[in-house]
């Protein structure tokens, strides 16, 4: 028992830095337009393409000491780190959830989050061809779960949550245009899906804990003098990690709410 649940946390963590490592291409490429599978894995700044013991996710940054092998550019650190975090969270994912469905859900959520949080963070954007299939693939998992368990609440929960997030998003883009973007919106759909599988409390503690980091942030570029009241800070991050917050910590933070 004990050691096929060590096997199942290496087998999460082997295939969360897989991931990881393709997550890095999705960040590099789709925002740029490029293709996820031509050409290969190659140096950003001299474009040699990598050796197998080159692609190797962070080991390979690590022995490396973080450049090129060919031109010694430097490989920013947001590689290994894409890396590292998505093995974590699937191995958390694994030992927060017994049903390996479920954590397979959740660990696939967790990746696009990643990749969307990485995304905005350095172009700004929040990209539809990402975050609307995902958004689809989302219900449609749901309701095959649904189906297949003989519970109609987990599609109908889920359903609601995405319409009830994405509606109350564009309601405050339609009151405050310059304050949330479109992205967010889309984005606020997908949160709502996956979370509302788990009971409106974790959409509750997903749409809470997002505004609740999004303000921390907020106080903390104004404290530390990196911008203003009217610094625009990407809110996609802040969302994915309120929505994190509610799929591995949503039903303890709910029974506290609520005091049961």
């Amino acid at each position: 028992m004990i050691l096929d649940m060590y096997l199942a946390e290496t087998a999460a963590g082997l295939l969360g830095l897989a991931i990881g490592s393709f997550l890095n291409v999705v960040v590099h490429r789709v925002p740029r337009g490029g293709s996820l599978t031509q050409p290969g894995s190659s140096c950003p700044s001299c474009g040699t393409r990598l050796k197998p013991l080159d692609n190797v996710p962070v080991l390979s940054w690590l022995w490396l000491r973080g450049r090129c092998r060919t031109c010694g550019a430097r490989i920013s650190a947001r590689y290994p780190l894409i890396e590292a975090l998505t093995a974590v969270l699937f191995v958390v994912a694994v030992l927060r959830y017994d049903d390996l469905e479920v954590a397979a859900f959740v660990a696939a959520a967790s990746a696009v989050f990643v990749a969307l949080s990485f995304i905005d963070l350095e172009h700004r954007r929040v990209p539809n061809v990402i975050v609307l299939p995902a958004a689809a693939v989302a219900l449609v998992w749901v309701g095959a779960a649904s189906l297949l368990r003989g519970d109609p609440t987990l599609i109908a929960w889920s359903v609601a949550g995405g319409v009830g997030f994405f509606t109350l998003m564009l309601l405050i883009a339609l009151i405050s245009p310059g304050g949330m973007g479109m992205g967010d919106v889309k984005l606020a759909l997908f949160i709502g899906v996956v979370a509302g599988r788990f009971g409106p409390g974790a959409v509750a503690v997903a749409v809470m804990a997002g505004f609740f980091v999004g303000g921390l942030v907020a106080v903390a570029v104004l404290i530390t003098g990196r911008g203003g009241r009217k610094t625009a800070v990407p809110f996609a991050p802040m969302l994915c990690v309120g929505a994190m917050i509610a799929l591995y910590l949503g039903r303890p933070l709910v029974s506290a709410w609520l005091g049961v």
